[in-house]
């Protein structure tokens, strides 16, 4: 990768539906020149998908937190795909230290919060 993926991939990040005559223009490179860069960083799995960003007001859950885990034993592997299929986990990380894992929980009402977090524990 390059300076010039990077700076394609800075403009795709801030917005990833501009056009591709935009992404040219302000790359200062020909428009098949940001074609071929996109199509070469997806089929490297470099860029994996695109995604929408919302402001939190619009979304509908309200609650949000970040709650860490501590997994006992080398059961690592089947709490992560626990939670990647929880609708109410939206984002996960693995860390050091005391802690395992990192989840990012989002919830419309306290109650439903608490109900996730009890799951959790099971």
């Amino acid at each position: 990768m390059d300076d010039t993926d990077r700076e394609l991939i800075a403009l795709l990040r801030a917005d990833a539906r501009l056009p591709v005559v935009t992404l040219a223009s302000k790359l200062r490179v020909a428009r098949a020149t940001v074609q071929n860069r996109i199509a070469r960083l997806q089929a490297e799995g470099t860029i994996v998908g695109y995604t929408v960003r919302l402001r939190p007001e619009a979304e509908g859950h309200r609650i949000r937190a970040l709650t860490s885990i501590e997994v006992k034993g080398n059961h690592a592997e089947d709490v992560l795909r626990a939670l990647r299929g929880h609708p109410n986990v939206v984002a996960l990380h693995t860390t050091n230290g005391r802690w395992d894992l990192v989840a990012e929980l989002r919830a419309d009402t306290l109650e439903s919060f608490d109900r996730v977090l009890k799951a959790m524990l099971k």
